[in-house]
């Protein structure tokens, strides 16, 4: 059998692995996709007459405001599903399965492409489950082309593996599941400090650079400019540059970690 060969399979074996505890225990799931289910109907019903007064200058609805928190949700949604990629890999490292892995006649990055495949399914798909909802409360985009739904769903994709990748760093370099859970709050507060909520020109001006200077911004306004049209302008190749740089440093730092000695 080829090294290429022996890959993919033992490869494959890891998805099913992280796939079928991901169904076995779906709580886990269902909890931290909970959490952006709440902010797109505490933002939408809750909000979302006063918020809708902070953009397209004062002349918004709730319907508009809806639009314009859409994207930022789902943007949002993939940074807390990851939190459970942290948690998972950490608990893997610690709780002696990765110490067995490593006695048995399997490709030595196996473990690590299984979490990674998994992790971004199960990304893609709560944020088809947010999508979903966000439709039925009324969400349209009807000026898209099929191509830019598809440039869409592909962004959230790329978004979702560079997350993942530093997702599993963090959890690796974690000491226990709880650690991990903790050292990835980042990914679950640096969207509330993006445009996900306001535009970015409505925030004080001294915050306005830390809004901007961060990796979930230019992804949200990409998502923005694909759905609703209203252009994708730089922030297209900001997202793919802060994709590929993240997945660059997620990667290198995992697998270092991971050729380490055993705990």
């Amino acid at each position: 059998m080829s090294t290429f060969t022996l890959a993919v399979r033992d490869s494959t074996t890891m998805l099913r692995r992280n796939l079928l505890h991901a169904w076995r225990y779906p709580a886990l799931t269902l909890n931290v996709v909970l959490m952006p289910i709440v902010l797109l109907l505490l933002f939408v019903y809750v909000f979302g007459d006063t918020m809708s007064a902070g953009i397209a200058g004062g002349g918004a609805d709730r319907s508009d405001y809806l639009g314009y928190l859409v994207p930022g949700i789902l943007v949002m949604t993939l940074g807390t599903t990851l939190v459970g990629t942290s948690v998972s890999i950490a608990d893997d490292m610690t709780e002696g399965i990765v110490a067995r892995f490593r006695t048995m006649a399997i490709h030595r990055g196996s473990v690590l492409i299984g979490h990674v495949i998994g992790s971004v399914v199960k990304a893609l798909t709560s944020v088809t489950v947010v999508g979903v909802l966000a439709v039925a409360i009324g969400f349209r985009s009807t000026d898209a082309t099929a191509l830019e739904w598809l440039a869409a769903y592909g962004l959230l994709a790329l978004v979702a593996l560079a997350l993942t990748w530093l997702a599993i760093a963090v959890g690796m370099v974690s000491r226990n599941g709880e650690a991990a859970g903790n050292n990835a709050v980042p990914l679950v507060i640096l969207p509330f400090v993006s445009s996900a909520f306001v535009p970015v020109a409505a925030m004080p001006g001294w915050f306005q650079p830390i809004a901007e200077h961060q990796p979930f911004t230019p992804a949200i306004e990409t998502l923005r400019g694909l759905l609703l049209g209203t252009g994708v302008g730089p922030n297209g190749w900001l997202t793919v540059a802060w994709c590929l740089a993240l997945t660059a440093l997620g990667s290198y730092w995992s697998k270092r970690l991971y050729d380490r000695d055993p705990r």
